[in-house]
């Protein structure tokens, strides 16, 4: 069985956003420090949008490592590296088209979505449509175990699950497997491989779920099997296949839901955002224009909290007193808009303060970032090396 490992990715469309830290990186730091992590740059998924205007990519690669690490995602705990300079990546999105049927990628549900909300864009292309066989090559290659995400992208990783139980199926055929796997038994020693024969019989006969899970146990304390023993009785339990691809598990991260300065869900294109690393100024500027309920027109008027996107940002970032404070002096007339909104300004410039410290140095020396990358660009690929070799042997391709 393959160790615990989660990856996960973003696009490189524009500066990185409260939004962002909020509902994703905010999760991203607390994982790095329980589970090997692999965080990507998903640069070949920017082009499925912006194929006709690719400049834009680069930069946004470079300014968005910059705002994880400012974010505090530690390369010392995390791999971070660019999809792109794996290329692996592509051998595996190639490989699985070849046995994905079409009408799993149609019935996505974000990619009828997206058509809609990017009219503007001509998004008739094989890339766009086959995005989510990339997104699940992603994974697949590091045979990562937990994929973070919100409930929105469910349906991604179950397509992903299914893509890898698919190809296992397909090519899990091992020649001689069933023997080997019975060779493999033997070495457990007399009780053990009569404990795992019983617990197999009970799991594929009875289909008792305990028994796989206490069989796996049991092979996770064979410390005298081999890694391909190992892997051989793993698949021998669950049928008679060899475990290539490891179906990835969804984990559900609690996102902070930080809408944008107006209330929509935030994001640079409707230019309700703060940036990660926004300075002070325009970060009490762009708060302090905030719209507010509309019913409060005059200092003296009653507002209602609901009503008013300011009082989200203070779900986020206010402790109890301070939203009693709020809604009491809101509903009351007793404080004004401009006393409501202070508490928030002063939150986010205390949470960016250390951000901009931990981007300086990556600012004022730009090879810093490169070489975590570097780094992490080579760590990411060995591990997709030693997949693609297993995956073109199970295909074939190996020809030794």
């Amino acid at each position: 069985m393959y160790p615990d490992r989660v990856v996960s990715g973003m696009r490189p469309t524009g500066a990185m956003h409260l939004g962002h830290y909020h509902g994703a990186l905010k999760n991203w730091i607390k994982m790095q420090s329980e589970l090997p992590c692999l965080f990507f740059v998903a640069d070949w998924h920017a082009l499925t949008t912006h194929y006709d205007d690719p400049g834009v990519i680069e930069r946004s690669t470079w300014d968005m490592l910059v705002d994880w690490l400012a974010a505090g995602v530690d390369p010392s705990q995390a791999t971070l590296f660019i999809q792109s300079r794996v290329p692996e990546h592509a051998e595996l999105h190639l490989l699985l088209s070849m046995a994905t049927p079409l009408g799993w990628l149609e019935r996505v549900p974000t990619y009828k979505d997206q058509i809609d909300n990017l009219s503007n864009k001509d998004l008739a292309t094989y890339g766009f449509l086959g995005y989510p066989l990339l997104q699940a090559a992603d994974v697949l290659i590091y045979r990562a175990s937990q994929v973070p995400v919100g409930d929105d992208q469910v349906p991604h990783i179950e397509m992903m699950r299914e893509i890898a139980r698919r190809f296992n199926h397909l090519y899990g055929k091992e020649q001689g497997f069933e023997a080997k796997a019975q060779d493999a038994v033997k070495k457990l020693g007399s009780k053990r491989a009569k404990l795992y024969n019983e617990l197999r019989t009970d799991y594929q006969q009875c289909g008792k779920d305990a028994a796989l899970e206490q069989a796996k146990a049991m092979l996770d304390d064979a410390q005298s099997l081999s890694m391909i023993d190992r892997e051989r009785l793993f698949g021998y339990l669950e049928g008679s296949r060899k475990l290539i691809l490891v179906e990835p598990q969804v984990r559900l991260t609690a996102a902070s839901r930080l809408p944008g300065l107006d209330g929509r869900k935030m994001s640079k294109s409707y230019g309700n955002a703060i940036a990660l690393r926004e300075d002070r100024a325009t970060v009490t500027k762009k708060v302090r224009t905030m719209p507010t309920d509309p019913a409060r027109v005059r200092r003296s008027d009653p507002g209602d909290p609901a009503k008013c996107p300011v009082w989200q940002f203070h779900a986020v970032y206010s402790d109890a007193a301070t939203k009693e404070w709020v809604a009491k002096g809101c509903s009351s007339a007793g404080i004004g808009c401009i006393e409501c909104k202070q508490p928030v300004i002063d939150a986010i410039i205390k949470e960016q303060e250390p951000m901009h410290e931990r981007a300086q140095q990556y600012l004022d020396d730009p090879t810093l970032v490169r070489a975590i990358v570097a780094d992490g660009n080579d760590a990411a690929r060995k591990l997709a090396q030693e997949t693609m070799r297993d995956v073109r042997e199970a295909m074939g391709l190996a020809y030794n």
